[in-house]
């Protein structure tokens, strides 16, 4: 019985109009600052849901400390952890945006030129000493006929990745959980956008979008953010990005960890290198510039005594409470005490208990304040008024002596 002839290159020609036709005019144009078209290869879009997936990494700090200024039991082997507060994907009540809980510096990105697997995004989130990994689609959008690299995201989780000033931007993430959209500042000054107005916004379909502002997105190569249902409805690829938080370790590590899991045809960026820290004169752009930076404010103590006590507290920044007895923030302070102590860090005329810009000095001052910085067994007082436990100061001073072991 004979076959009738098969007629693949015909159906790809179709295939290729079909593409045409859902994507209308195919995004061209180039992105206004960063690495060049950093998501060029997903430029074509594709249909099908979008999908963010929130991992995070093993939880290798099991005890509790208290925090600074109050005595605190360790908890015995096997007890269930207090329950937590909020984190900052969880949505406020009545799906409003919910109010932002802490900062969450990344250290890497990655974008493939499509879906990135689950189960790879699973294995970044069990490498040693990562802390989170958030995944959103992405592709490149038109607007104003140039194309944009562009972000589908959950506004309540993701404004906790962005500097801290645009994450502290309730009305820009309100704006976008309400269907609108962001941009960087240089895009909207290029294009001449006006928050309020509609602009058509080519995808898989064109809708007239409201321009919700503008903020600085802390990402090379990213233009505008959308919601997810904005994305799905305009056929964002799922998972094409990933966003790596890696406290502690060195930026090289891992990338070149991250490098190992995704294979090739994945663009890895390093968003701690010099050419991509954000204006403001050396601003630190992750827990370790933070410890390091902060440090400086107290003469004569070592970053690593902050990075240790960052480490037992809260895994840096993982677990942010509130813990069973008030504390809160990356350093665990009591509100009591982080009224005495707290600091403005990041120069926005706040002192935030949850901001590790804020923190993390704040914590500085504080041992500073109880003669960290004279060393010896001033410092080992310094660390017991942190939290009035022997075994407390005993860990963190060991774990000071492994982050210099490592780091010098």
């Amino acid at each position: 019985m004979t076959r009738p002839p098969k007629r693949r290159p015909e159906k790809k020609q179709r295939d290729r109009a079909a593409k045409r036709d859902r994507a209308g005019a195919r995004p061209g144009g180039r992105p206004l600052r960063g690495l060049p078209l950093i998501v060029a290869g997903i430029a074509i879009l594709a249909a099908g849901s979008t999908s963010r997936r929130r991992v995070r990494g093993l939880d290798r700090e099991r005890e509790r400390p208290g925090g600074p200024g109050r005595r605190r039991r360790r908890r015995p082997r096997g007890r269930p952890a207090e329950r937590r507060g909020r984190r900052p994907g969880d949505r406020g009540d009545g799906g409003d945006v919910a109010p932002l809980r802490r900062v969450v510096p990344p250290d890497v990105l990655a974008v493939a030129a499509g879906t990135i697997p689950a189960a790879k995004i699973e294995r970044l989130s069990k490498l040693k000493r990562v802390g989170e990994v958030t995944s959103v689609a992405g592709a490149s959008l038109q607007l104003q006929g140039v194309g944009l690299n562009t972000l589908a995201v959950d506004p309540s989780e993701f404004r906790s990745w962005t500097p801290p000033g645009t994450a502290k931007n309730t009305a820009l993430w309100t704006a976008l959980a309400g269907g609108q959209f962001v941009t960087s500042p240089d895009v909207a000054e290029k294009l001449q956008l006006n928050r309020g107005t509609r602009y058509p916004v080519v995808g898989r379909t064109v809708p007239n979008l409201v321009m919700g502002g503008s903020g600085e997105l802390g990402l090379p190569g990213v233009d505008m953010l959308v919601s997810e249902k904005v994305g799905k409805e305009m056929g964002l690829v799922p998972n094409a990005a990933v966003l790596v938080n890696a406290p502690g370790v060195e930026p090289a590590t891992t990338v070149k960890a991250v490098k190992q899991i995704l294979g090739g045809g994945v663009k890895i960026v390093n968003l701690r290198a010099s050419e991509y820290r954000q204006p403001g004169g050396g601003r630190a752009t992750g827990y370790l510039d933070l410890y390091k930076q902060a440090a400086t404010t107290c003469p004569g103590l070592s970053w690593t005594v902050l990075a240790a006590i960052g480490q037992v507290e809260s895994s840096h920044g993982r677990n942010v409470g509130p813990s069973s007895a008030g504390a809160l923030g990356p350093m665990q302070f009591m509100p009591a005490t982080w009224k005495a102590y707290g600091v403005d860090g990041d120069g926005d005329g706040k002192a935030d208990i949850m901001n590790p810009y804020d923190a993390i000095p704040g914590a500085a001052k504080y041992l500073c304040a109880n003669g960290a910085g004279k060393g010896g067994q001033q410092l080992y007082r310094a660390v017991w008024h942190y939290n009035h436990a022997d075994w407390y100061v005993q860990k963190v001073l060991n774990l000071a002596k492994a982050y210099a072991a490592k780091y010098s």
